[in-house]
């Protein structure tokens, strides 16, 4: 079994067009050291949009539209997702810095909110 974060998503991969992210550096990362795996390991994504909890080397491999494809593309694709940025990114990423831990004062009032 592998946990693979933000990286490699179930049928997608994590943003790199934001925090000095690489699509060059992701697809290396993926290619060498998860798909590298034995076909049946299971991998386990932070998180999936869909409710998927749980994917395979080889799913992914066969089936993720964006790894499956050589690098080129796969940056060309990246590099042009054209998404807007997150919005709680710049909240997130300090706090994930620090195990979680915040200061809910420093929140933006619709945060609270919401």
């Amino acid at each position: 079994m592998a946990f693979t974060g933000d990286a490699l998503l179930i049928r997608g991969c994590g943003r790199t067009d934001f925090q000095g992210g690489s699509s060059h550096e992701l697809y290396k990362s993926v290619h060498s050291q998860i798909f590298t795996l034995p076909m049946d390991t299971l991998i386990y994504p932070a998180h999936d949009y869909k409710g998927f909890t749980v994917s395979t080397v080889g799913e992914e491999m066969l089936y993720n539209p964006r790894l499956t494809r050589d690098e080129e593309t796969f940056r060309n694709i990246m590099e042009n997702l054209n998404l807007p940025y997150p919005k709680m990114i710049d909240l997130a990423v300090p706090a994930n810095m620090v195990c979680g831990l915040q200061d809910l004062s420093a929140k933006p009032v619709e945060a609270i909110s919401n």
